[in-house]
């Protein structure tokens, strides 16, 4: 707040700094090539006088009536414009990944932010952001691992799944439901306990017992063997296609 009021009316928090007010990310989250966190980031109207202050990053741009919110009592950009910003200073990875977590803390909906940036062709950020969102490549997913996965899979081949369904009593994380194909990325770092390993097979036996096939990758596998992935992924898809044919 004390960075925003230094900079006079209309000035907002912004870009990454507006990100992290919004509770995207922590500060542990951005990693090299992102912005420097420590600088705070702050927009102003064009026109308006650009103050000098140490720790303070600012930005002079076009501001619509739609991009100026408060959250937690501080003057910020919208978590669209927010987003938008961003995607003129990170990489694919990082914007994909700040689009899942607005997503999930439910300041976007990808079909409004969609429409956002329609409206907005030609300003920057929005070509990049538009092709992140193409509806024939982007699902959203609910961590890292799910998101290399879901690269590694549209390597093998495979058309987009659901993600995030309940299926058979189980929620799963990605269903190819025309293959009859359900896959589940394990994240964890140690052995599953007993109880954990009973639970998988339950939710493995119940997928067999309704004719599905069910494949498990951990997290090794996707980030250390991702050959290994594709070509697994693709003899399967290939195999369970030509079933259904």
């Amino acid at each position: 707040m004390a960075a925003v009021l230094a900079c006079g009316p209309g000035a907002l928090l912004s870009r990454a700094s507006g990100s992290c007010l919004y509770g995207v990310p922590p500060r542990g989250w951005w990693n090299r090539g992102a912005p420097e966190i420590e600088t705070i980031s702050i927009s102003i109207p064009l026109g308006a006088r650009r103050p000098r202050r140490p720790g303070i990053r600012i930005h002079r741009v076009s501001l619509e009536p739609a991009d100026i919110w408060s959250h937690e009592r501080i003057p910020v950009t919208s978590p669209a414009r927010t987003l938008i910003d961003l995607a003129t200073e990170l990489s694919g990875p990082l914007i994909e990944r700040a689009v899942n977590e607005f997503d999930k803390l439910g300041l976007i909906d990808l079909e409004s932010l969609r429409a956002e940036l329609e409206r907005r062709k030609g300003q920057r950020g929005v070509p990049a952001l538009r092709e992140l969102l193409d509806r024939d490549t982007f699902v959203l997913t609910e961590s890292e691992l799910e998101r290399r996965f879901l690269r590694l899979a549209v390597s093998a081949g495979l058309p987009l799944p659901e993600t995030g369904v309940r299926l058979n009593g189980f929620l799963v994380d990605f269903l190819w439901r025309e293959l009859g194909l359900v896959v589940e990325t394990d994240g964890l770092t140690y052995h599953r306990t007993p109880l954990q390993q009973a639970r998988d097979r339950r939710r493995d036996q119940a997928h067999a017992a309704a004719g599905l096939t069910s494949l498990r990758f951990t997290h090794r596998q996707v980030v250390g063997e991702p050959a290994a992935v594709i070509r697994t992924l693709a003899a399967v898809a290939t195999r369970l296609a030509g079933r259904a044919a």
